[in-house]
């Protein structure tokens, strides 16, 4: 396997600099995914830049996690169930929630397995939701810009999830209490 470097903000390429800066200031630290990603100042910018969008939408924080959980057990990123339990846990989303989303269990709230569900569909159809799981998904509750963010949600767990196939990245000591596995997933 090709070996790719993991940066710190001072050995960065000059253009990674500013956006792992960034990502201290607004995370606290510098993820191992984004120190890696650092190698193209393309790919961490626009992983950042659409991280923010993402935050942007009206979706709630245990919403946006949940397109993302979903997307990483599905595409089985390891470094990002692992990352996203972290988050879930510090944004206060429920327990139960967490386990299915970990597990791929449907979850007892009607609104948010409605999402879940909607995600699945997203993710393994490639897009190409029919027209009555489309009008099911907002029957739920949800609106036709709920459908687009959670296509912008899933291309953001396409960049970071295809990145730690490829990249070989390391799981930070802040996220090995969350480790996840496939194994942990045998319906995936």
């Amino acid at each position: 396997m090709v070996n790719f470097t993991t940066y710190t903000i001072d050995t960065a390429p000059k253009d990674s600099k500013p956006i792992l800066e960034a990502a201290k200031k607004k995370l606290g630290f510098v993820p191992n995914l984004m120190a890696t990603m650092a190698e193209s100042p393309v790919m961490v910018e626009g992983y950042l830049t659409l991280m923010g969008l993402f935050d942007k939408s009206r979706l709630s924080a245990t919403e946006r996690e949940l397109v993302l959980m979903t997307n990483s057990r599905l595409n089985g990123c390891t470094y990002c169930m692992a990352a996203h339990t972290a988050v879930c846990k510090k944004a206060g989303v429920d327990e139960d929630v967490i386990n299915s989303l970990r597990s791929g269990t449907p979850i007892n709230d009607p609104k948010l397995e409605a999402l879940r569900k909607f995600c699945i569909i997203i993710n393994k159809k490639r897009g190409w939701a029919t027209e009555e799981e489309v009008e099911e998904f907002l029957a739920a509750g949800y609106t036709k810009e709920t459908v687009l963010e959670v296509i912008v949600g899933t291309s953001l767990k396409v960049l970071s999830n295809y990145s730690t196939h490829n990249l070989n990245v390391s799981l930070d000591e802040a996220f090995l209490p969350m480790a996840w596995s496939e194994d942990m997933d045998k319906s995936c």
